[in-house]
Formats: C-alpha cells, structure tokens, sequence
C-alpha cells in the first residue's frame, strides 16, 4: 500500500505568488484531458481547484499513470508551481498550475451515479442517497464550513459574555404536549419509554435553580411532525438562559450576539436597538407574527368601510365578526393578467379563503365586486388602501386568522416572485407582547402559546382566571427576513403563579405531577428570576449562506418522509430484539421507505 503524501498545500489556496514553489497536494480528479505530450487534471478538495500539469519529458511515469485517472481518482501530487500560459479567470487558482514531479493514486472510482458539481440539476432524493458524493460539491462544502463559522463565533461570544456550555440529556420522560415526541422503548424497565427532547426547557431551567446562573448549548432537539422546507425531525438549537434578567437584558444580549456574528461571518455592520412590533401590530400591519419587512404592502382595515355596503361577501363578513382586510400592491398591476389575478385564490385556499376580490388600477379600473359598490365607497376604499394608477388590490374578507394568514402569505410570496426580496438585505426585528393562551375550540380549553412556564405580563394578572385570552406574556421572537430565527420569554419563578397558569390551562393536579413533578419539586428550593431564548441554527444558517433550505445546511437531513435515503433509517429491527423490549409490531402491512 502507497503511504500518504505529506502535502504541504490546499488546492485552492496557490497563486501566483507561490511560483517557483515546490508544492504537494491530494485530493479528488475533477476532470482529466489527454492532449498527447500533456495530460491536465483539475484536482479538487474543499477549498478549491488546481490545475495538474503530467509532462512526458518531466515525469514519464507519473505521466503513465495519469492517463489511468477517471473522475472522482483520490490521488496525491508533488511538483513545481508554474505561472500559466493561459489564465483561468472563472478559477481563483487561474494564474498558476503545478508541474507533476510525483503521483500516487490512493483509490480508483467508479462513474458517479451524480455529478459532483453544483448545477447538475439532480432531483433531491438522489442527492440524499449518495450524500457522500453531494457533499463533495464546492457549494454543499461552503455551507459545511459557513455552519461551522456561526457555530464557532456563537461559542466564542457566549463563552466571553460569562456563559457555561452544559449538556441535557437525550433521554427524558415523555410529556404529551406540545408536538409528538419520539419515544424509545426501554429494555431494562419493559413497559416504559423515554423520549427525545423537543427542546431542552426544563433542564435549562432547572440550571437556574441550581445556580449556573448563564447557561449555552448547542442543542439538538426533536419532534415528530409533519415536515416541510425549513423543518427536520431533528434539529439544532443554540439554546440559552440567564439567571436575575428581564426580558431587556436578554434582548441586549442577543442584539449583541447577532451584530457580532453578521460583522465576523458575514461582514455586515448592522444597527441596533432592532424595531420591536408587539405581536397585535405585527398581525395588523402584516398578518404574520414573523413579518417580512423588505417590502411593504401592509394590511389595511376596511370593516367600518363596508360594513352597511352593496357588495354581500364584505357586508356579511363584518355581520358575522369577521374581517375584510386588503394589500396593495403598488405599481404591480400590470405583473399581473386577469386570468393570472384570478388563480392567487388557489394560492390561499389553503389557509381556508374562499375567495378574493380584485380591483386593478388601469387607466381604466377594473374589479371583482365594483358593479355591487357605490362611488363613494370605492372611493374610501381606494383611500385607505392609498391607491393609485398602476395598483392592484387584494381583499379577503373571512375570520380574523384567515384573513391574516391569507394576506400575509400572498404579500410576501407575491414580492418574492416578483423579485422584490433582496437576499443581501437583512432586517432584524423584535415580536413581543404574545398572547400567553391560545383557546382550542375543538378542545374547549387553553393551551399555552409558547409552553407552561411562560411568564404572564404582570399587568394582565389580574385576567388570567375572569379572561384567559387576554392575557399577554412576557414573550419575544426574534425575526429575519420573514423568518423566525428563534424565540423565548422570561418563566415562572413563583410556585403560587405557576399553579394559577395550570389551573387556566385546565391541567389536574394528578397530570401536572405525572407530567412535570420532578420540575415542580425543584421550584420549591428557591428559585430565581430567570428567562432565555433559543435560535433554530439551522434556519439561521439556511438565512445567512442564501440557501433555500434547511437540508442544504445540514451534513445528513432526512426526506420530505423522514426518511434518510442515506442509511435508510429508520429500519426494521430484529424479532428477539421486539422480544427483549415487550413490543409485539402487528401491521397488517408494512409501508415501504421511499
């Protein structure tokens, strides 16, 4: 067996001022060309390509065997770097080449079922599979080191503001709230099972009861839900906590983090405070509680408007309690036929719209219910929506969330296909003020917005038994471009609170000690004032590199399915092992893993 070439460079790091230098390098055979007397080979390895001159008048047995290289050969070089005759703009290497003295070849290849190069227009799933060859290509390597970078700097900052890296465990009690947890059937206790943490919650708190006072981690988490670009069934969090705080110090220190990592990772010096919109104005003005605010095409108003109007579908809609509430997009009129105008209802009947009316603002105006209104109450239409020539307007008008989830999706999709979102702009802001409850119709009851522990606003203490719903937290989001980097609040810190949250939330005694005993017990020893927040680093990484999904910045994603095409987890196990833990699987079939 051929020992190691010792190289003494990276592929792409050579230029024009390491000529005359001897260089040694390994890595990957991206191309091959024979031209008789020379052989050139591109070599590869995560920080680039250089070009490998094979001379027959140099080296005629290394020229020998480089004419046995295919693609993806994992060889080793040594030789003299040159100034090439011909430059390579495209290639930041393309001033110079090295002049093979030497070559080993480590290990043949077969044809790639994939080409390792970033436009190769290969569907998803193959990509999984054969992971190991995807993760060769230049770009899925800057997103591997790009990731690294956000995680060193959120280690480093963390590290000097005072904070401890502490591991959670991986294996808790299971706690049926919130989105399905992974459970793992324990063999030692038959019967019982532990699960995954969605999140680390009530170990990060208990940490300020046992006085850490500044906790961090790098926190993988996970939940067994239905998928979608930015989701995984595992993921990673930076997770914190900080002991004697309120929610201005925990913003402070957040704001901090995150100028610091968009000046070390991205080079941009960014402004604070950031805006702060409480959660209501949020809903109002953008129909989200996670606004992208690049573009405007805010919400407006118009129930006092239509309410005693001709048309039925608005009318109706506020006599019932509903909302009528529209966007205009400025000067996008003619982006937009009739026909085309008329399919944006399928783009939201998803969110339970049943309709949409128009108004295109043309030289001549045109609409979808304009015969059924007055002048004058066009008129205080186009007012409010500040119309103009050139305009279209959008109007649903059905229950609150509908329509903020209607509106607030078509306004940035809209933006988004007409090229109205600048990749290389980033506006930070804050959502506070949440509502603590959110009421389950289905259900008949209260659930927590954020999780039990969320510290209600003082203010609104006084409505938590006569009005719930009224309620609001002490809660916070921060938000990217119409994202939600990562959220938090200040928690319950007093026993006497935290049994008044549990009584709104309608959970029996017997359940909140089977559910959360050993978390009440340790509340009981004196417990600090203390709150936190957490970012989804996989989200916050897919933001800054300019991906388009989660799966482009993790090593190793599952599916669509959750399903690692990879490895083929999950997979079956074998019957003694089904045995030893008491589970007997009885499918009448099996569904296969695609």
């Amino acid at each position: 067996m051929s020992s190691v070439m010792k190289r003494t460079d990276m592929c792409g790091e050579l230029r024009i001022g390491d000529a005359g230098k001897r260089a040694t390098l390994n890595g990957w055979v991206q191309k091959r060309r024979n031209l008789g007397g020379l052989i050139f080979c591109d070599l590869r390895d995560k920080t680039g390509i250089m070009q490998v001159v094979f001379d027959k008048d140099i080296d005629e047995k290394a020229f020998e065997e480089a004419d046995r290289l295919r693609s993806e050969y994992v060889i080793g070089v040594t030789g003299i770097v040159r100034e090439r005759e011909s430059k390579n703009k495209d290639l930041p290497t393309g001033e110079v080449e090295l002049f093979c003295e030497g070559l080993t070849i480590y290990s043949e290849a077969q044809t790639p079922p994939i080409y390792i190069k970033d436009d190769d227009d290969v569907g998803e799933n193959l990509r999984l599979k054969y992971r190991f060859l995807d993760l060769r290509k230049p770009r899925m390597q800057q997103n591997l080191a790009f990731r690294h970078k956000v995680t060193k700097c959120a280690r480093n900052f963390f590290d000097e503001e005072g904070f401890t890296d502490v591991e959670t465990p991986m294996l808790i009690k299971p706690t049926p709230e919130g989105a399905r947890d992974y459970v793992i059937p324990s063999r030692v206790n038959q019967g019982h099972f532990y699960a995954l943490p969605q999140s680390p919650q009530m170990f990060k708190q208990i940490l300020m009861v046992a006085g850490t006072d500044k906790y961090y981690q790098i926190a993988k988490c996970f939940r067994d839900e239905d998928l979608r670009a930015d989701r995984q069934p595992e993921f990673t969090q930076i997770d914190i906590e900080m002991s004697f705080v309120d929610q201005e110090d925990i913003i402070a220190v957040q704001e901090r983090f995150l100028t610091r990592l968009m000046k070390e990772v991205m080079g941009i010096d960014i402004s604070t405070p950031f805006p702060r919109l409480t959660y209501q104005e949020a809903m109002e003005r953008f129909g989200s509680d996670k606004p992208d605010t690049r573009v405007g095409f805010e919400l407006k108003y118009l129930n006092d408007l239509v309410k005693d109007c001709g048309f039925g579908v608005f009318a109706g809609a506020v006599a019932d309690g509903k909302d009528v509430r529209g966007i205009n997009l400025k000067g996008c009129n003619d982006k937009f036929s009739r026909k085309e105008v008329d399919k944006l209802v399928d783009l939201i009947r998803t969110f339970g719209a049943k309709g949409l009316a128009w108004v295109k603002m043309g030289e001549k105006m045109t609409s979808s219910f304009a015969k059924f209104m007055t002048e004058e109450e066009m008129n205080a239409i186009f007012e409010r929506m500040e119309a103009e020539e050139g305009d279209l307007l959008l109007i649903v008008a059905d229950k609150p969330k509908v329509v903020f989830d209607s509106l607030g999706f078509l306004r940035r999709e809209l933006a988004d296909r007409m090229g109205m979102l600048d990749k290389n702009q980033y506006n930070f802001l804050w959502v506070t003020d949440f509502p603590l409850l959110e009421y389950n119709e289905e259900d008949g009851r209260y659930y927590a917005m954020h999780h039990p522990f969320t510290m209600p606003n003082p203010e609104d203490l006084q409505y938590l038994e006569s009005d719930p719903g009224r309620v609001k937290a002490l809660a916070y989001d921060i938000v990217l471009n119409g994202v939600e980097l990562g959220g938090g609040s200040i928690r319950i810190h007093d026993q006497v609170l935290q049994e008044r949250m549990f009584n709104a939330l309608g959970i029996q005694e017997e359940d909140r000690e089977r559910k959360f005993g050993f978390f009440l017990e340790a509340l009981k020893y004196g417990t600090p004032p203390h709150g936190g927040l957490a970012y989804g680093l996989d989200r916050l990484v897919m933001l800054l590199s300019g991906s388009d999904s989660i799966r482009e910045v993790i090593a190793f994603p599952k599916n669509q399915n959750a399903v690692c095409m990879m490895s083929g987890a999950p997979g079956e196990i074998e019957e003694i092992q089904l045995e030893e833990l008491a589970i007997r699987v009885d499918l009448e079939e099996k569904k296969d893993i695609e």
